[in-house]
């Protein structure tokens, strides 16, 4: 039996990657940890955990006590605090026996500063490069981006912050501190022609499995809407940014299209938001990074189905059957 941790599983991630391993046939026990004592995980998971937030002082402590006392295999952190935290620590918190699924910490660090992330791009020379400027002058960025223009955190994950600018009074309304966080870009394609597609890995500039989604945002930043295309469309820009950043395991790429090729709007180092979905049509990357760790074994391109997927609000119950009133 391989027991499995998954942090930050109240977050859309942490529970998509418990639902997708609850999808598989493999035996495992599935542990969630969270902030919150109410979250819905304790419905997906076998074991629940409430931890510290991840920048308190003995939140290390604790996810190490966490580790040793339940023997876990394998650690997937489903948040990107964690992710960023484990990155530090990750020879204290293997020293347990437990195997952590991380990126490249090359990677994992690029991604945390998308301004950064951009100028390595462009020494790439990388075709898939979104025009970026730290430059807040209003009349600058419409003649370099056009109207309107996107004002994006520099540090940050989904949409969140994100503000498109259209106007001089509009930008100077942002507080000028705030401004030394952000960087400007031009809105590329359509939003009907937005991508997220996932690969799996080798670390040696290949992966060895692909699975694409035409999306939808939600208001949130994640996934709302899916459809299942063919990856075929997107193996070369994948194997290009493999070749020029050695991602380690799964690993989501953000596309847009547009009249002059694909755009990349960004990478994240980790299992994406839409995993559980993913799993759903064939490509289960939590299952795929369980056995890479477990196993030292690469997946293999699975079959992946067609169909599309709708994301709603549903009710989870959980019954109290001490007192019946």
């Amino acid at each position: 039996m391989t027991t499995v941790l998954i942090s930050g599983a109240s977050s859309i991630v942490g529970y998509g990657i418990l639902r997708s391993l609850k999808m598989s046939k493999r035996p495992m026990t599935l542990i969630g940890t969270s902030i919150y004592t109410d979250s819905v995980a304790q419905g997906f998971c076998d074991v629940f955990e409430v931890v510290p937030r991840t920048d308190a002082p003995d939140y290390l402590d604790r996810l190490l006590a966490l580790l040793r006392k339940h023997h876990v295999d394998v650690a997937i952190p489903g948040i990107d605090a964690d992710m960023y935290k484990w990155a530090d620590h990750v020879a204290e918190i293997e020293a347990t026996g437990t195997k952590v699924v991380l990126n490249s910490l090359e990677l994992i660090s690029r991604c945390s500063d998308k301004w950064a992330f951009y100028e390595r791009q462009q020494e790439l020379k990388l075709p898939y490069a979104i025009p970026s400027y730290l430059d807040v002058d209003f009349h600058f960025l419409k003649e370099n981006c056009g109207l309107p223009f996107l004002m994006k955190p520099r540090r940050g994950f989904g949409s969140k912050g994100i503000v498109v600018v259209e106007s001089a009074e509009q930008l100077a309304r942002i507080a000028p501190a705030t401004k030394t966080t952000l960087m400007a870009q031009p809105i590329v394609g359509r939003d009907d022609e937005e991508f997220t597609v996932s690969a799996f890995c080798d670390g040696h500039g290949s992966y060895s499995a692909l699975m694409a989604l035409r999306r939808k945002l939600s208001k949130d930043g994640f996934t709302d809407k899916a459809e299942v295309v063919n990856q075929a469309d997107f193996s070369q820009a994948v194997r290009d940014l493999c070749s020029a950043f050695s991602p380690v395991g799964p690993t989501n790429f953000q596309f847009r299209k547009t009249d002059h090729g694909l755009k990349l709007l960004e990478i994240n180092p980790r299992i994406s938001s839409s995993t559980s979905i993913r799993a759903a049509f064939g490509y289960n990357e939590a299952l795929m990074a369980v056995e890479m760790a477990v196993e030292k074994r690469m997946p293999v391109q699975p079959d992946i189905r067609r169909g599309r997927a709708v994301r709603y609000t549903e009710d989870f119950i959980f019954y109290d059957d001490r007192v019946h009133l």
